[in-house]
């Protein structure tokens, strides 16, 4: 859940530092009065593209900074991880991101400096929005059908179709590819077959190449390393070497080691330094051996290396783009000599995974059959409680004339306000107050199913007034049972079901706007002073008493 909020010189904001409960929070203020600011602040951290217009006017940067806790981190530590994040400490996730005016901007992810991408990955596990369009998403057939798969809990089929589907449609395409070849000619043929050679003449690793460009590089060089190597072990055993002057050393110190036979173990060390030396010498010699230049090894590491630099020009710069060149030209030969018998094996492939795909979509189809009459019932009984007392809700299921992505059929939600009236779907029935509470009600039937801790609906409750507008608001408070909730709305009827409360406000008295966000849940005068404000009339008696009302307690 959230925990706490800083949002610094975001538009008209200053700074403001808020702390979140779990359960249904309200945010309520006048039009205009900079409620997107704080949703604003929330996208910043979801990884919602930015620019500097942002900024409040004369500051030098905008900063966002939210504090999250997970119960249960694994999951979120997981995809940290894999992020190469560090992972969160006692399930507290820490998200800062600035947008300065005059340097580049800065995201921090539990104190590792993160990416934008990074940012749109995490958001995906932790917030979601609703904002004013998303009812207009349930016209998309694809937002239907994944609706319908999230309350059937069809992932595992879903997925068990896909993969077969990819294997299908990759079969395919490898047909169109052998059919659309044109036979080779034999100079064709003779070219493809010489660079073959070539690419095969190449041990094709990584540690293979490594290898030959390290004794490229000592061979090119064999004249130059010879040089050194015999200047080293000329410096220890030549006749003015170190060896020799050594030696002279280590007699004298036997000299000193008879007139003071305490001396002997610095004699002895000094020896043996000079047998370290004798040795190294001998080394030194023996390397500058091995670097002799050897004109046929020489000719063939050229050859050789000029292969590789040839193919890497050719086909891409490391060891998997050269082999994978290698294969295509070893199947495009293949397939000379007998396409029609390779078309044959391949459609034989194709039918075969043909198969194995309609099973897959068959067992899919099943799961959401029976997902689609539960859903219906669910979803019918939960609008009816949001004012469409005989209202008709359905979801059917459509084949497709052939398999797509998502399984071999699709789904459309119908649905009829009015008693009499037949089914239609939604694109041809459903007004835009309509559709918002057909959304609120999938999403009420839906929460239980989604693992998104955070769920923020800017005004879905728009065009709902009256009594629905309490069953606007206990929709909400039941979503809250399983989510944190916010909820940025204009109807007091929700509001007032909020278990916490925050008030947004614009102060225009002075030279400049200023927006200020305050919770007002612990302060009960307050708060029924801001439910008779979005009753009509904050001063009003009528307004305060029905506000009060509304509040209980």
């Amino acid at each position: 859940m959230l925990q706490s909020l800083r949002i610094k010189n975001l538009a008209l904001l200053e700074e403001v530092s808020l702390d979140f409960e779990s359960g249904f929070t309200a945010v309520t203020g006048e039009t205009g009065a900079g409620k997107s600011i704080l949703l604003g602040a929330l996208s910043l951290l979801a990884g919602e593209r930015a620019d500097k217009t942002l900024i409040r006017q004369g500051a030098p940067a905008c900063e966002v900074e939210a504090s999250f806790f997970f119960e249960r981190p694994q999951k979120i530590n997981a995809l940290l991880a894999s992020l190469d994040l560090p992972e969160c400490d006692d399930g507290v996730l820490i998200l800062k991101r600035s947008l300065p005016r005059e340097k580049a901007p800065k995201i921090t992810i539990n104190g590792g400096l993160a990416s934008l991408a990074m940012l749109q990955r995490l958001g995906e596990t932790w917030i979601d929005f609703h904002g004013p369009s998303e009812p207009r998403r349930l016209l998309k057939e694809s937002c239907q059908l994944e609706l319908l798969d999230l309350f059937g809990r069809a992932t595992a089929e879903l997925s068990a179709y896909q993969e077969k589907y990819r294997a299908w449609r990759e079969l395919l395409a490898a047909r169109d590819r052998i059919a659309s070849e044109t036979r080779l000619s034999s100079d064709q043929i003779s070219f493809l077959e010489r660079q073959l050679a070539k690419l095969d003449a190449l041990d094709l690793t990584e540690e293979a190449i490594e290898t030959l460009e390290r004794d490229f590089q000592r061979q090119s060089r064999a004249q130059e390393l010879i040089g050194i190597a015999a200047a080293l072990a000329g410096g220890l055993t030549g006749e003015d070497g170190a060896i020799a002057r050594v030696a002279a050393l280590v007699r004298e110190a036997r000299r000193l080691e008879t007139l003071d036979p305490a001396s002997k173990a610095l004699a002895d060390r000094l020896a043996s330094a000079s047998l370290e030396l004798a040795d190294l010498g001998a080394e030194f010699e023996t390397l500058g051996g091995e670097y002799q230049f050897d004109p046929e090894q020489a000719a063939e590491l050229q050859t050789r290396m000029d292969t590789w630099l040839d193919a890497r020009r050719k086909h891409g710069n490391d060891v998997r783009a050269v082999i994978a060149a290698r294969d295509d030209m070893r199947r495009r030969l293949e397939i000379q000599g007998d396409i029609e018998g390779s078309l044959a094996r391949i459609e034989k492939q194709i039918s075969d995974a043909a198969r194995a795909m309609s099973g897959a979509a068959q067992a899919l189809r099943a799961v959401r059959e029976k997902a689609s009459r539960e859903l219906a019932r669910a979803a019918a009984k939960s609008i009816a409680q949001l004012g469409f007392k005989k209202a008709d809700f359905r979801v059917s299921i459509t084949s497709l004339a052939e398999p797509g992505p998502a399984g071999d059929c699709g789904c459309e939600f119908l649905f009829s306000p009015n008693v009499g009236e037949a089914p239609l779907p939604l694109n041809r029935v459903a007004s835009s107050g309509e559709l918002a509470r057909v959304m609120l009600a999938l999403k009420t039937v839906l929460a239980d199913l989604d693992e998104v801790p955070l769920l923020v609906f800017d005004e879905v409750d728009a065009n709902v007034g009256g009594e629905i507008g309490s069953v606007v608001g206990e929709k909400m408070a039941s979503i809250a049972r399983n989510h944190q909730v916010l909820c940025v709305t204009h109807l007091p009827q929700v509001a007032a079901q909020a278990a916490n409360h925050l008030v947004v406000a614009k102060d225009q008295s002075k030279d400049r706007a200023v927006v200020t966000i305050e919770p007002i849940h612990e302060n009960r005068k307050a708060r029924v002073s801001e439910l008779a404000r979005m009753l009509g009339d904050r001063t009003a008696k009528s307004a305060l008493a029905h506000a009060a009302e509304l509040l209980g307690k």
